[in-house]
C-alpha cells in the first residue's frame, strides 16, 4: 500500500499547490485543462515506483507465463485508479491480458492505452552488474529487465490513466487500458484477442503505446513485413566428383540473389508519409542512426540463418535459408509475395513458403492522435519533437490494420534485451505526462 500512499500524499500536496495558485481570491480558478496538466506533473515521478513494482516481478517470454505480472498489474491499478473497473483475461495456461475501463463525465469517444507485459528473459549468463529484478536508481536511471521495453512505458500509460481517473468530470467518453501477454511473441493471443473480444476496443477513436523508442520522436506507422523460409533440394555426391551431383547450396545462392532482389522494388508511398519521413531525419537520425530515412522508405532484406551441407568433401542434397524482408508504406505483402515468385518459382529444385506476414501499417499524420499526441510531447519537453514511421513492430500494428489511429511514444531503450537494461527516469516521467495530456486533450475535444 505504500505506492497508494504516495499517491494520495503527492495528489494532496499537487491539489494544495493548485489551490494556492489558483483559487486565491484575487485569481481566477483555473481551468480543467491547466489543472490536470499540474496534476500530472505533480504525479509524474510515481512512475518509478510503479515500474518497479512491475519489474520486481518477472514475466519472460519464452517461456511466456505472465499471469503473475498481469496480478501485480490489476493489484497497481486498484490501488492507483479505485475508481476503475479491472478485469483479467486468460488467454491460454501462460498469458493473461488486462483491461481496466473508467468513464467520463458524459458520452464521447473512446480512447485506448495499450502495452505488453512481457519481456525478453533475464538470461542469467549475461554480464548483469544489478540485480535484474529489483529496479536499482542510479545516477537518473532506472535499471532492470523491462525498465525500457516495455515496464516503464506501461508504468507511465497507468499513471496517465489513474489521472484520467482522477480527473474524470472534466472529459468526456472512455478511457481504456489493455495490457496484453504476448507481444513479444507477435500477439495473437493478447493484443489481437483484445481486439477481438473486448467491448468497445475495435472502436476505438485512438490508441497511445508506450512501448520503447524516444521521447524526442513520435512514431506514428511501422514497416510492414514478410518472414520466409527458401528451401533447395540437389544431388548429393562425392565432392571430388562434382559432376555427378547438384550442388543444393549453390541452388540455394541463386534463390537468395532473388531474394535480395527485392531492394529495388519501386515504392509509391502517399505524400505525407514520406515528407514525414524526410522532415523528421535531422531528430530521428542521430537518435536512431544514420540511414534510417532511406530504410524506412525502401524494401530491406536480411537473410538471417542458412543451414545445408554435412562434409567439405559431400555435394549437399539440400539447404535452408530463412529471410526477414521488411515493407515501406507504399508497397503491399501482396507486391512482395508477386515478385518472390517470379524471382524463385522458376528456379530448378526451390521452394518456399512464408512464415509471418503484417502488412505496412501507417496512421495518417494529420490525425487527431498524432497532432495531440505531437503537441503535448512539445509541450512537455519544450522543444522540437519529430513525427516519424518506426523502423521495428509493435502491437500497435493490430489495430492499425484494424483501422484504429494509433502512436507510438516510449522511452529511449539502452541494452534492450542485454545486461544492465535502463531507462531514464526523466524521460519515463516526460512519457507520463505527454500519454496524459494527449488522451485528456483527445477526450475533451
Amino acid at each position: 500500500m505504500r505506492l497508494v500512499a504516495e499517491w494520495r500524499g503527492a495528489a494532496n500536496r499537487s491539489a494544495a499547490r493548485l489551490a494556492q495558485r489558483g483559487c486565491g481570491s484575487d485569481a481566477p480558478p483555473m481551468s480543467n485543462r491547466t489543472s490536470f496538466a499540474a496534476d500530472a506533473a505533480a504525479r509524474a515521478p510515481e512512475v518509478v515506483a510503479l515500474t518497479r513494482r512491475l519489474m520486481a516481478v518477472p514475466s519472460p517470454n519464452p517461456p511466456g507465463d505472465v499471469r503473475a505480472c498481469a496480478a501485480e498489474a490489476a493489484a497497481l491499478l486498484r490501488e492507483i485508479a479505485p475508481e476503475a473497473t479491472v478485469t483479467l483475461h486468460d488467454t491460454s495456461p501462460e498469458v493473461t491480458n488486462l483491461v481496466a475501463r473508467i468513464a467520463g463525465a458524459a458520452p464521447g469517444r473512446l480512447l485506448a492505452f495499450n502495452g505488453h507485459l512481457d519481456t525478453y528473459p533475464v538470461n542469467d549468463a549475461l554480464p548483469w552488474t544489478v540485480d535484474p529484478l529489483r529496479g536499482e536508481v542510479r545516477d537518473g536511471r532506472l535499471y532492470g529487465r523491462g525498465a525500457a521495453d516495455m515496464k516503464g512505458g506501461m508504468a507511465a500509460s497507468m499513471l496517465a490513466f489513474a489521472l484520467l481517473a482522477r480527473h474524470r468530470g472534466a472529459w468526456r467518453g472512455e478511457a481504456l487500458l489493455t495490457l496484453a501477454g504476448d507481444e513479444e511473441s507477435m500477439g495473437p493471443l493478447g493484443t489481437k484477442w483484445l481486439l477481438d473480444h473486448v467491448p468497445g476496443l475495435a472502436q476505438a477513436g485512438a490508441v497511445i503505446i508506450g512501448d520503447a523508442g524516444s521521447p524526442r520522436v513520435l512514431r506514428f506507422g511501422e514497416k510492414g513485413f514478410l518472414w520466409i523460409e527458401v528451401s533447395a533440394s540437389g544431388t548429393p555426391a562425392h565432392g571430388a566428383h562434382v559432376h555427378l551431383g547438384e550442388n543444393a547450396i549453390d541452388r540455394l545462392r541463386v534463390a537468395l540473389d532473388a531474394v535480395a532482389a527485392l531492394r529495388d522494388l519501386p515504392v509509391a508511398a502517399p505524400p505525407s508519409v514520406t515528407a514525414a519521413i524526410a522532415a523528421a531525419q535531422p531528430i530521428s537520425e542521430p537518435l536512431a542512426g544514420a540511414g534510417e530515412a532511406r530504410v524506412l522508405g525502401s524494401v530491406t532484406v536480411n537473410i538471417g540463418r542458412i543451414e545445408g551441407g554435412t562434409a567439405p568433401n559431400l555435394v549437399p542434397a539440400s539447404a535452408t535459408a530463412a529471410c526477414d524482408i521488411r515493407l515501406p508504406v507504399g508497397l503491399s505483402c501482396a507486391d512482395a509475395e508477386a515478385a518472390l515468385a517470379v524471382g524463385l518459382d522458376a528456379l530448378p529444385g526451390i521452394t518456399w513458403r512464408l512464415l509471418r506476414r503484417f502488412e505496412p501499417n501507417p496512421t495518417d499524420p494529420d490525425a487527431a492522435i498524432v497532432r495531440l499526441t505531437h503537441a503535448a510531447a512539445e509541450e512537455v519537453l519544450g522543444g522540437t519533437v519529430a513525427v516519424n514511421m518506426r523502423v521495428g513492430g509493435s502491437d500497435a500494428r493490430w489495430f492499425r490494420m484494424a483501422g484504429l489511429p494509433t502512436v507510438v511514444y516510449g522511452p529511449t531503450p539502452h541494452n534492450m534485451g542485454g545486461a544492465d537494461e535502463w531507462a531514464d527516469i526523466a524521460e519515463l516521467e516526460a512519457v507520463t505526462r505527454v500519454h496524459a495530456l494527449a488522451a485528456f486533450d483527445f477526450l475533451t475535444s
